[in-house]
C-alpha cells in the first residue's frame, strides 16, 4: 500500500496551489488549455471502454516483444556537429546536443498503469535495464506528469545519473517526493525559457491535461519543448490535440530543422487531447518543421487502434503532404539529416 501511494507522487498543497495560481494559465482552480477542451467521454460508456481496453487486445499489441537496439555509448558520446537522437518507444527520447546528454519523458518502466487493477504492458522487454547503460544525464526534461511519461521505477534508477531537471510547472512536487533535490529542478510555465550550456530551451503550449490521481487533475501543467543552438532548432511537440498553438510556436520560435510529433493513443473520445496521425503531420507543417518523426507509439496500447496504425497513417500523410519523415527503429542512433527510410515494423505482427 505504501508503494502504491508513492506512485501518485506529491500532493498539491495549499502553498503550491497559491504559487500555481500566479500563472496566467491558471483559472477556476486549475490549469486551463488555450482553447476549450473536453475529454468528450460519457460515463455510460465506461464499462465497454474498460472491457475493450483490457481484454480485447488482438491487433493492438504486437505478437512478439518489439526489439530495441543495444546502446553504443562510445558512438553516442563521440564528438559531432549535428545533434544525435535515440528513441526508445512511446515518448522516450535521448539526445546528444551541443555536447550535452538530454533525456525527455524517460518512462522506461514495464507498466503504464501501475495503480490500475490490470497492467498496461510495454511492447518491449527489460527496458529499465537501458538506464544502467546510459551515461550521466546533463538535463532531464518532462512534458507532463501522466504515468506513460513519468514513472516511479525509471526515476528512482535515474536520480543518481541526472544533473538537472526542467519540468512543467507543478511537476517538481512529484520529483522531490521521490528523492530529487529541490535545487536541481526548474519549473516552466508556457513560453518560459532558459539557457543551458549553449542551448536555448523553451516550454511551449499543448492542448492536453495532467494528473496522477483523483484529486490532482490539471494541478500541474503540460507542454512541449523547443531546443535552439546557433546551428540547429528542434521541436518536441509533447502530448495534445490539434490547435492554433502550433502556428504560434512556429511564429515565435520556428522554423525547425526537426519536429518530433506526438502520434498515437488516439480515439474519437480523446480527439481534443490526442491528434490523429494526419493532424500530427499538419501540426508539424504549421510549426514550420522541415523534417519530422512520430513518437507516442510502439510503447503501449492505450487506445483501441492497432499498434502499427499510427506510424502507417503518419508516414502516408507525410508523403501526401510533401514532408520528409524519419522512422528510426527503437534504440537506433540517428541524425535528422539521415536519409534512410526504415520500415522496421514491416513483417512484425
Amino acid at each position: 500500500m505504501k508503494e502504491l501511494k508513492k506512485q501518485f507522487g506529491g500532493k498539491p498543497t495549499e502553498e503550491l496551489i497559491e504559487r500555481y495560481s500566479q500563472s496566467p494559465n491558471w483559472r477556476e482552480g486549475k490549469f486551463m488549455n488555450l482553447e476549450e477542451t473536453t475529454m468528450e467521454f460519457h460515463w455510460g460508456e465506461l464499462p465497454k471502454f474498460l472491457y475493450t481496453q483490457f481484454f480485447e487486445s488482438k491487433g493492438r499489441e504486437p505478437q512478439q516483444p518489439l526489439p530495441v537496439e543495444a546502446f553504443d555509448k562510445e558512438a553516442f558520446l563521440a564528438e559531432a556537429e549535428e545533434t544525435r537522437f535515440i528513441w526508445y518507444g512511446h515518448s522516450v527520447l535521448l539526445m546528444r546536443m551541443a555536447g550535452k546528454t538530454i533525456l525527455i519523458d524517460p518512462m522506461l518502466g514495464p507498466n503504464a498503469s501501475p495503480i490500475a487493477p490490470f497492467k498496461t504492458k510495454r511492447f518491449s522487454e527489460n527496458t529499465l535495464d537501458i538506464i544502467d547503460e546510459l551515461p550521466p544525464i546533463d538535463l532531464l526534461l518532462l512534458t507532463h506528469d501522466h504515468y506513460d511519461h513519468l514513472d516511479l521505477d525509471s526515476f528512482e534508477k535515474l536520480i543518481p545519473k541526472v544533473g538537472q531537471y526542467y519540468v512543467a510547472l507543478g511537476c517538481a512536487r512529484h520529483l522531490t517526493k521521490w528523492g530529487v533535490e529541490e535545487h536541481k529542478i526548474q519549473e516552466f510555465d508556457w513560453w518560459d525559457d532558459a539557457h543551458f550550456e549553449g542551448i536555448d530551451i523553451t516550454f511551449t503550449p499543448t492542448r492536453h491535461f495532467s494528473g496522477r490521481g483523483l484529486k490532482d487533475r490539471a494541478k500541474s501543467l503540460w507542454g512541449g519543448w523547443v531546443f535552439k543552438t546557433d546551428q540547429e532548432s528542434v521541436y518536441f511537440s509533447g502530448d495534445g490535440g490539434y490547435g492554433e498553438h502550433f502556428k504560434e510556436v512556429g511564429q515565435r520560435l520556428g522554423p525547425f530543422d526537426f519536429g518530433i510529433m506526438e502520434c498515437g493513443q488516439y480515439n474519437k473520445n480523446w480527439h481534443q487531447i490526442h491528434m490523429y496521425p494526419e493532424e500530427s503531420v499538419q501540426a508539424a507543417i504549421d510549426a514550420g518543421a522541415r523534417k519530422i518523426m512520430a513518437v507516442h507509439w510502439a510503447g503501449f496500447s492505450l487506445a483501441q487502434h492497432s499498434w502499427k496504425e499510427p506510424i502507417e497513417r503518419f508516414t502516408r500523410a507525410a508523403a501526401e503532404l510533401g514532408v520528409e519523415a524519419l522512422s528510426p527503429a527503437m534504440g537506433q542512433l540517428f541524425k535528422y539529416t539521415d536519409t534512410e527510410k526504415s520500415r522496421w515494423w514491416n513483417g512484425l505482427e
